[in-house]
């Protein structure tokens, strides 16, 4: 079976910036749904913003292995309804990635925990990301290290908690470095964030790039079925108790009533 995947786009850029539009005549969103078409083993899809419900609504959730998103100009625009609906699917065991500008993207900040700010330099400099688990899954078929020759910088610190595991460190031409591919788990869904990805910029035409996010993809997929209610929190009853055992005290709550929230 393909892993299925949704690739989440802003779309604001495409549409309104000419130099975005010239990179990516079949937008960010569609360039990277395309490649991991290419990719094998992968179907991909895409979903926009302006999409009702912003594409992602809970019959497309139920239906993605894994999402990627991608967003920059329009953050506040999500809907904090779409956020809950994403952050359970990652909860209940779907992987999710964000690339770039979407760590300030509402629902990676929400399973972050964390502002996720960062250091950043518009200038078109180069970036080399260096590998630095070269067994890591992510990181299959990719040499020791490769080169965007004009990124965007985002310099350290950055304001994200300790990764699981650290793939990639970028350096900038600038001088500055980034922790640039980091693993989290995050109920049970896998989460990976890749930092390259700047609009004006070709890096989702870069080969080693579309390798890294089709990698991602087979990495962050949990084949096992999808936690119904991920944050559910059920009342035990005395006489359900796997020993038997005696109630002492007063209660606060009876029987099959629902805690504080």
């Amino acid at each position: 079976m393909s892993i299925r995947v949704t690739v989440w786009g802003e779309n604001v850029h495409e549409q309104k910036n000419k130099v975005v539009a010239q990179v990516y005549p079949d937008t960010m969103h569609g360039t990277i749904a395309a490649a991991l078409n290419r990719a094998g083993g992968i179907t991909a899809r895409t979903a926009t913003l302006q999409e009702p419900e912003h594409g992602l609504t809970p019959e497309t959730l139920a239906a993605t292995d894994v999402l990627i998103w991608w967003g920059h100009a329009a953050h506040g625009e999500v809907a904090d309804a779409v956020v809950d609906r994403v952050c359970e699917a990652v909860w209940g065991g779907m992987g999710m990635i964000f690339l770039h500008s979407a760590h300030f993207a509402k629902p990676f900040k929400r399973l972050m925990g964390a502002p996720c700010n960062l250091t950043w330099r518009e200038a078109g400099e180069r970036e080399r990301l260096w590998v630095t688990s070269r067994q890591h899954p992510i990181a299959a078929g990719l040499p020791d290290h490769f080169e965007l020759e004009h990124e965007e910088m985002y310099g350290e610190p950055f304001g994200v908690p300790e990764p699981l595991e650290t793939v990639f460190i970028s350096w900038f031409a600038g001088g500055e470095v980034f922790r640039s591919g980091l693993t989290y788990r995050r109920g049970a869904g896998n989460l990976f964030y890749f930092r390259p990805g700047h609009e004006t910029y070709p890096t989702y035409h870069d080969a080693n790039v579309q390798r890294v996010i089709a990698n991602a993809v087979r990495w962050a997929h949990n084949p096992a079925a999808r936690i119904a209610d991920p944050g559910a929190a059920p009342n035990r009853p005395v006489d359900a108790a796997l020993e038997p055992i005696t109630e002492r005290g007063p209660r606060l709550h009876h029987d099959g009533e629902e805690g504080y929230r």
